[in-house]
């Protein structure tokens, strides 16, 4: 069955870990990567992807998307080509399907195997 994409995200580059991420981490949750998005950030923890996403014309206003890796069935990765610029990741979660575009400085290998760590070795 084809879903149609529910959000597009693009990640530009690896970045360290955002300090205020803890106030959204539950007990014994871990961040383990961050990503630059256009305008906030996206972070990979031990439990779920977060997007965050700042909003108006300050960016005080903070929309944020949580997925849980327990509700993603099937995720692919693309490599750039040589007419392609960036590399992509699709996730097909429980409500939808998702892609990420990544740029050229973030190794969509390390992206595939953060995936893979975070679902196939989650204990869900």
């Amino acid at each position: 069955m084809e879903t149609s994409t529910i959000i597009e995200w693009t990640f530009f580059e690896e970045i360290p870990i955002p300090e205020d991420v803890n106030q959204i981490l539950i007990q014994g949750e871990e961040p383990y990567a961050a990503y630059k998005t256009m305008r906030d950030s996206a972070i990979f923890t031990s439990k779920r992807l977060v997007i965050r996403d700042a909003q108006g014309l300050t960016g005080k206003k903070v929309e944020i998307y949580s997925i849980p890796y327990s509700s993603i069935n099937m995720w692919s990765t693309e490599n750039a080509g040589r007419l392609d610029f960036n590399a992509e990741v699709e996730l097909w979660t429980r409500a939808g399907h998702l892609k990420i575009k990544l740029g050229k400085k973030i190794d969509v290998r390390r992206i595939d195997n953060l995936i893979a760590n975070c679902i196939l070795g989650s204990t869900h």
